[in-house]
């Protein structure tokens, strides 16, 4: 079976978000069940020179973009046998950012024909799936059938389209539709790519591909209904048959505390004692006091209101009246920004607070806290609370999307759960399930060392998830 993934971004190429990490690790792990995965993305300007000089051209050609005719080039190369293309045009892609430009209906729109075009001059391969990701490659699904398929080398193409995030659907003027996607008005329907008064590139999709895909079970269920479904729940329920639920897994080669360069000491299950270093080394470098006693809650996170910052700016003053330190990295809004910024320079013994991205701090993050704060108020799937997991940092999160399928709280009757929730998206529940997680931590170190030597245990590799994505595919052959 051979499988084209088209999507926006690819790690180690270009990576935003979780996105980036599902474009190269889902179709690695196809490839080790013997599908034939290859991935197709931009050529984007940020590209690593080093990288960028291992690829070699293919082709070039010409892709319509409504009624212009603009420069194509397929290029190609191999990274830890994964077979990448990239779309090279400079004009939409050399630039200092993948999204968040003026004329990003263009440049996705260019993006979607390019990878149809490019498949003529992809040698001796042919996909049987276009398995296209989040609206960026929406498009592509009507500008198959409306362009290509009348030939024969495109007719059998079947196509899955996965949601990454609902909530960014790249909604354009309608009348991009014949301006740029060379489209007619019979696609400004209610069943096909209408999205009130403009078009949406992933309603097209949505409507139009075989199956429909998103990233963890329960929300899979979430956007069939009206506080979840972003105006199109109505649409998602008339699919729900066609809507599958796989939830994301992570690469246990590149996050593994055991091999992890990236760590002060590397660890396992079996050797915690490591793990306490890492935290006294991180706190040494942050300028904590350095105790390994005092527990320590990590966020890495964007600082915005779909991640919870809302709820933790209403009971910050009493979270930081326990006994514990925060460590925060991310970017986002700015009031968030400030406001982390802020306690930061209030509690220094308390808080560390990090305006920017860094991977390397990123995972000490990870293996050096005890906690993983996670209060989101919508989350598809989540990587932060795997990685959290991968890492023995027990993660503490609101029951949503993919934290509800792969959290669950520990229950201490009973002896299981592999971490600490609550329900409503409400401050207070999150602060009295914060304190709930640092009693334990205090009180019970039997019970907090076997939580995490039994989350450092858990498989939530890409191998499970990617036996889902063989079945989803099988079932459209």
């Amino acid at each position: 079976m051979k499988v084209l993934f088209a999507a926006s971004e690819a790690h180690p190429f270009i990576k935003v978000g979780g996105l980036g990490d599902v474009a190269y690790a889902l179709p690695k792990a196809l490839r080790k069940s013997g599908i034939d995965a290859r991935v197709i993305v931009p050529k984007y300007g940020t590209i690593a020179e080093q990288l960028r000089n291992s690829m070699h051209t293919l082709a070039t050609f010409n892709v319509p973009v409504g009624w212009r005719n603009q420069y194509g080039g397929l290029q190609y190369m191999e990274y830890d046998g994964i077979p990448f293309y990239f779309i090279d045009n400079e004009y939409y892609f050399k630039r200092e950012n993948a999204y968040g430009y003026y004329d990003d209906g263009e440049r996705f729109a260019y993006f979607c024909r390019a990878i149809l075009e490019a498949i003529r001059f992809m040698d001796d391969f042919t996909p049987d799936i276009i398995h296209c990701n989040d609206w960026h490659t929406g498009a592509v699904i009507p500008i198959l059938k409306a362009h290509f398929s009348w030939d024969a080398q495109f007719s059998g193409i079947k196509t899955v389209y996965t949601i990454h995030n609902l909530q960014y659907q790249g909604v354009f003027p309608k009348e991009i539709l014949g301006d740029l996607l060379g489209l007619g008005w019979e696609y400004f329907t209610e069943d096909k790519m209408k999205y009130y008064d403009a078009v949406s590139f992933m309603k097209g999709g949505i409507t139009m591909a075989d199956k429909i895909s998103t990233v963890s079970s329960s929300y899979a269920e979430e956007i069939k209904t009206p506080y979840y479904g972003e105006g199109l729940d109505g649409l998602l329920r008339a699919r729900s048959w066609d809507l599958w639920g796989i939830v994301n897994g992570i690469d246990t080669e590149i996050f593994n505390p055991v091999t992890d360069s990236e760590l002060f000491f590397n660890y396992n299950g079996g050797n915690l004692e490591n793990k306490m270093r890492n935290k006294e080394e991180l706190q040494k470098s942050l300028n904590l006091p350095v105790n390994r006693n005092i527990p320590m809650i990590g966020m890495v996170t964007r600082l915005v209101d779909q991640k919870g910052l809302d709820l933790l700016e209403h009971v910050i003053e009493e979270v930081l009246q326990m006994e514990l330190q925060l460590v925060v990295l991310g970017t986002g809004d700015p009031k968030y920004e400030n406001m982390m910024k802020h306690f930061a320079w209030k509690y220094p013994s308390k808080v560390s607070a990090h305006i920017y991205f860094n991977n390397s701090l990123a995972k000490k993050i990870y293996a050096s806290s005890d906690m993983f704060l996670m209060p989101s108020k919508f989350e598809p799937c989540g990587i932060g609370q795997l990685l959290a997991l991968r890492y023995g940092t027990i993660p503490i999160v609101r029951e949503t999307g993919g934290l509800k399928d792969t959290v669950q709280a520990y229950n201490e009757f009973s002896g299981e759960g592999n971490g600490f929730s609550f329900t409503n998206y409400n401050a207070h529940d999150m602060l009295y399930t914060i304190r709930r997680a640092v009693q334990f931590y205090y009180d019970r170190k039997d019970v907090w060392n076997e939580l995490v030597r039994r989350a450092m245990y858990e498989d939530n590799s890409w191998t499970r998830s990617a036996y889902k994505y063989i079945e989803l595919y099988t079932s459209i052959m």
